[in-house]
């Protein structure tokens, strides 16, 4: 530690902190347009001058190291002269345009001139005009270059925090211009970071732009409804209408920044496919009614149904308390363990809860990611969790944090990685078993006997071994590993295997002394709380088993009822018994499984044979299109409760709009639903749900309501002793010549809620088909050709897009496009899929036509 006087007092602070930070822990204020918390000092814009004892020149007080007995002076008449001049130049040239500028009422310049600047401008020279219009970068981003200070925020954030280099500098001087290349931003993210830090009006947000003024709204800090990163951010609204959303440094794990969807993607809410009233089947069409006559259907129909299987999916989109209550409902009311809340893949919870017991890391993301090695598995964190990509890159480029990829899709972070090792969708198991038997075989003689011949594998492709021998020597090195997974990896039907080697690598690090953390990298907003809570066949809250006596004695003494001792089926097996004319009552919240099962034809047919189908959401979706009853849901922003995000940090979500027309509160339909079988659940709001919660689920205890600040709180949980040994490597599958279709969320959607976006709509691509450049030469297609994608069960047409870094053999369809239907192209118990791909006859023909002219 050293000692530094500034203004007369001081203080002890670490060695390589600067002036402006000591300042910041001593509560005094200096001005600052370029400096920003995430970015290197760049000092350029001279406002935070300070005068240093011994030093002729004002120095910059962001770019300056603090040394041992140094004396700052930061309100100095010369100081106060010099901001005022550095002020009166930047005006010198700005447009006085406050009264129309967006920026208005919360705009830095006005802030530092009326604090700093001079009375009156010496300067009377004609402005510089760079353009006359606005000019549109991109649908969401529109830009008044004249207002522009040159701080470089935006420039600094795209390339240094995003990793997307779409904005940059023309000229230099007073001319120097920030602009996208060629006055567009069509390669761009569309995150918006760029508009947040921007200190005026020269980057503005056109969605927002001209809709209201900061002090007409009323904010509302809550948490993001997309991917499991938990950014917070803060909603604006005027008179109960959605206008826009910001962030800020101070709180949550994104400090300030947004992807696209966090920023402009939450105006689903205002979608036109909202469920206004309660629908029935009547003469096989729905027909609205009242919520009375809803019941009345219901009532006769749920006692028909008696004496058959009840099954429930609902959405890990939900909040913990929502969650939590209808798993309750589920198990005390309709006495079955048939839950889960994920129709896109089976749960192995055999292999799944002993690694979340033994290795999961409830800890901050920046301390996580803060390790010697972070080793990325599965998925594209990119596209993804854009938030998390953007944490990482700052991790490798700034702390030096090396970073690992094993996966099968590029992502943008391979550029900052030591190594990056491809694996085939379906084969991340040999390709872990590699990394095991590679990192043992490495360190045998620390590790106790026997383990090396429990671990054996290769690994097949160009250059694989290299990549291999790379990733395996720096996690030797390494004093601290950290394993990020992607949950694409359950995807696959030997998600389990993969599972099971994912055990291998963490125990092996932990026998090497690697300490090593474990989180995932889940794609839906409270995937995580959605487990905690036990929304799955075979656990209660807490991931114990339903199977333990003791455990199921403590909740049945908490509920006052009993609980079916038997694990239940998964909503895979949900749809087999409602095939089999077995399943009395399925209970659908939230979710569209007709559109996210992984084989259409399959659930089509299986939900259409179910007794009573009750569908409960804010939005008509595909599967409620197939319901007996229709309830409408309270959506985003219309309940309050908490969500879990992949740290396991427990975070408010705030209601900031009532559900519109005949919509109810999720938790009211499920005690309008458990009154109709005449057993009233209690209780029935969030707080006092919560309560319950952190009595009854390990991880949840000695958090309370009240407790949750701006930054959530964390749940905790003390590792388990793993079990279960080390597991033999399966034999490598195949290698096929045919191509193999894989799927997953685009850069700008997640899920189906997503395309519900008109924004987003307005920036995202076209429907596409992405695949190597290598397969589209073989098959004679180019970039932007309209393509036919056909599988065994079904086909697809859409765009080619040819992406350089992609692996041959793959092709990647987003599943976010509901007019795609690509699950009508997959079977059950097959990914990826295999498929073929040719040039769409209309387009063949026409070039054709032109090789003949």
């Amino acid at each position: 530690m050293i000692k530094v006087t500034i203004d007369e007092q001081t203080l002890e602070v670490e060695a390589g902190s600067t002036v402006l930070a000591a300042a910041e822990q001593l509560g005094i204020e200096i001005p600052t347009f370029c400096y920003w918390k995430r970015l290197p000092p760049l000092a350029s814009c001279r406002m935070c001058l300070v005068e240093i004892e011994g030093l002729r020149r004002l120095q910059p007080a962001c770019a300056t190291v603090a040394a041992d007995g140094m004396v700052v002076r930061t309100n100095t008449p010369l100081i106060e002269e010099t901001r005022s001049s550095m002020l009166d130049m930047l005006l010198a040239n700005h447009p006085l345009d406050c009264p129309i500028c967006d920026k208005g009422g919360e705009c830095e310049l006005q802030d530092m001139v009326m604090a700093y600047g001079p009375g009156e401008s010496r300067f009377r020279d004609p402005k510089r005009v760079f353009h006359s219009k606005d000019i549109r970068l991109s649908p969401v981003i529109i830009m008044n270059v004249n207002r522009c200070i040159q701080c470089q925020r935006c420039v600094r954030m795209c390339e240094e925090v995003v990793g997307a280099v779409a904005l940059g500098t023309v000229e230099k001087g007073m001319d120097t211009a920030v602009t996208g290349f060629e006055g567009s931003l069509a390669s761009c993210d569309q995150c918006g970071n760029c508009v947040e830090v921007c200190p005026v009006g020269a980057l503005m947000s056109f969605p927002y732009r001209y809709r209201a003024r900061p002090w007409d709204l009323a904010e509302t800090d809550t948490i993001c409804p997309h991917c499991g990163t938990g950014c917070q951010l803060t909603v604006g609204a005027r008179k109960g209408e959605f206008m826009r959303v910001r962030s800020d440094w101070e709180h949550g794990v994104n400090r300030e920044t947004l992807c696209v969807r966090g920023r402009f993607g939450l105006d689903f809410i205002e979608s036109r496919d909202r469920i206004k009233r309660p629908m029935i089947r009547r003469d096989g069409a729905l027909t609205a009614v009242s919520w009375d006559e809803a019941g009345d259907f219901l009532r006769q129909r749920l006692g028909v149904a008696e004496g058959k299987a009840a099954g429930g999916l609902i959405s890990p989109r939900l909040p913990n308390e929502v969650l939590y209550q209808f798993q309750k409902l589920m198990r005390t009311v309709f006495r079955t363990n048939n839950i889960d809340c994920s129709s896109r893949w089976s749960t192995p919870l055999d292999m799944l809860a002993p690694i979340v017991a033994s290795f999961y890391s409830r800890g901050p993301l920046e301390e996580v990611i803060g390790k010697d090695c972070v080793l990325i598995i599965g998925g594209n964190v990119t596209e993804e969790n854009p938030v998390t990509e953007y944490l990482l890159r700052d991790a490798a480029r700034r702390r030096h944090t090396r970073l690992l990829m094993l996966s099968a899709r590029p992502s943008r972070l391979d550029a900052d990685a030591r190594a990056v090792l491809r694996a085939h969708p379906g084969g991340e198991a040999q390709s872990l078993a590699a990394v095991v038997a590679a990192l043992a075989a490495s360190a045998d003689e620390g590790l106790p006997g026997g383990i090396l011949a429990k671990t054996s594998g290769t690994i097949a492709g160009s250059g694989a071994n290299d990549a291999l021998d790379r990733l395996v020597s720096t996690l030797k090195e390494g004093r601290s590993v950290t394993l990020l997974v992607s949950v694409d990896l359950l995807r696959s039907p030997l998600a389990r295997e993969t599972l099971q080697q994912l055990g291998n690598l963490l125990q092996l690090l932990r026998l090497l002394g690697k300490e090593p953390s474990l989180q995932f990298l889940f794609d839906r907003a409270n995937q995580m709380g959605a487990w905690d809570m036990g929304v799955l066949p075979g656990v209660l809250p807490g991931l114990g088993p339903v199977a333990d006596e003791a455990l199921r004695t403590k909740f049945e003494r908490s509920w006052a009822v009993e609980i079916p001792r038997e694990p239940g089926a998964d909503f895979d097996a949900m749809l087999e018994l409602c095939e089999n004319g077995r399943m009395g009552v399925l209970y659908v919240v939230g979710s569209d499984p007709l559109m996210s099962y992984p084989d259409r034809e399959f659930a089509e047919r299986a939900l259409g044979a179910a007794n009573l189908l009750i569908v409960q959401d804010a939005l008509l979706t595909d599967t409620a299109g197939l319901a007996d009853v229709v309830l409408p849901a309270a959506g985003y922003g219309e309940e309050s409760g908490t969500f879990t995000n992949n740290e396991g940090r427990a975070q408010v979500l705030r209601k900031f709009r009532e559900p519109p027309f005949d919509a109810r509160n999720n938790l009211a339909i499920f005690g309008f639903i458990a009154a109709l079988r005449e057993q009233p659940l209690q209780p029935s709001t969030e707080a006092i749900i919560f309560d319950e919660m952190t009595r009854l689920v390990p991880a949840y205890g000695g958090l309370t309501w009240e407790g949750l600040g701006a930054d959530g709180a964390f749940t905790t949980s003390a590792p388990q002793p793993w079990a279960s040994g080390f597991f033999a490597p399966l034999p490598a599958p195949g290698v096929t010549n045919v191509l193999q279709l894989i799927t997953g969320n685009c850069l700008f959607h997640n899920g189906y809620v997503s395309e519900r976006s008109e924004t987003l709509n307005s920036v995202a691509d076209d429907p596409f088909v992405e695949m190597s450049a290598r397969d589209a030469a073989r098959l004679g297609l180019s970039d932007g050709d309209q393509v036919l994608v056909r599988s065994a069960r079904g086909e697809l047409t859409a765009k080619l897009k040819v992406n350089r870094r992609f692996p041959d053999g793959l092709v990647f369809v987003p599943e976010n496009y509901r007019a795609l239907r690509l699950n009508s192209l997959m079977r059950r118990g097959e990914y990826p899929c295999p498929v073929e791909i040719r040039q769409c006859a209309k387009r063949a023909e026409s070039a054709l036509e032109e090789d003949r002219v």
